[in-house]
């Protein structure tokens, strides 16, 4: 990192690859040096890829608490269903907000219908952390439409509000803390101040080449700004950037698995309640991922 990036940027964070449902993700947060932004905790890149006919994603049912998942697209389609008994695709632009709490079951699949044909599938899941009095809340489940969030436009570059407020705009996803959530798209020389009403905040890049404050960063990276700092991102050719993060998480959170507790007790019981069986089924799905060893 060179010392115009120290001004500005505390991590540059590369991710780790993992299998996930036969498929490869980039996992990006936690990272050992920096866990959080804001109340994001877990940031996966998912993609691109493609799948031949009668092939396509199955992340079978399995259980979270503590947080809410926020899937996000660019390309494809992924069938989520729940045991609340959602069932509903989501397409590039789409949200889908789930808040695990006290505990939810859901799956993600490639739908029958699609599943013949030749597919393709990139997007961002990530997972916000759920305040502590909110960390045993009622499990729910919503969706928004691309059309339902609200577009920004500065010179040469399009974003979509996918959560929280910035840049004097507010999405409808009901959010659980003070945030922001943004998909930019940028054109060729094009640059964008990033917003500076939240204390913590992030820019990973998902597509191209850019600049923070004149330091070249490349896509697949996460940058995790400084605070108070200001921060210009332009594109070097076309780039497409999520800017991410908001107030910093009330406290230690543990993480094991698809739980996410301030209390390492909570876990334990979400682990027992697991393997016995004890979290809701999804109708017509009985199959499930067993609770890991490690």
């Amino acid at each position: 990192m060179t010392e115009a990036d120290r001004n500005v940027i505390e991590h540059v964070i590369k991710p780790r690859t993992r299998d996930l449902g036969g498929f490869t993700v980039a996992r990006v947060l936690p990272y050992a040096k920096r866990r959080t932004v804001g109340p994001f905790i877990f940031f996966d890149r998912m993609g691109p890829a493609e799948f031949p006919p009668g092939e396509g994603i199955d992340v079978r049912p399995h259980p979270h608490i503590g947080l809410a998942t926020v899937t996000y697209l660019f390309e494809g389609e992924i069938m989520h269903r729940d045991d609340l008994g959602f069932a509903q695709p989501i397409r590039p632009g789409d949200v889908n907000w789930m808040t695990a709490g006290r505990g939810i079951v859901h799956s993600e699949r490639t739908r029958d219908e699609i599943r013949d044909a030749h597919t393709t599938m990139f997007g961002i899941q990530s997972w916000v952390a759920l305040p502590k009095d909110q960390e045993e809340s009622e499990p729910g489940f919503f969706h928004h439409p691309a059309a339902t969030l609200p577009e920004i436009s500065r010179d040469g570059v399009e974003m979509r509000l996918i959560a929280g407020t910035a840049y004097g705009e507010t999405s409808p996803v009901v959010i659980a803390s003070p945030m922001f959530y943004i998909d930019a798209r940028m054109d060729d020389g094009a640059s964008l101040v990033v917003t500076d009403e939240h204390e913590e905040r992030a820019v990973y890049v998902v597509e191209g080449d850019i600049s923070v404050n004149g330091a070249a960063h490349g896509a697949n990276e996460m940058l995790v700004l400084a605070p108070d700092a200001d921060v210009t991102v332009a594109a070097k050719g076309r780039a497409r950037v999520m800017l991410l993060g908001g107030a910093p998480i009330d406290g230690e959170r543990h993480i094991w698995w698809n739980f996410v507790s301030s209390s390492k007790e909570r876990i334990e019981q979400a682990k027992t309640d697991w393997k016995a069986g004890r979290f809701g089924k999804i109708a017509g799905d009985d199959e499930f991922i067993p609770l890991p060893d490690k």
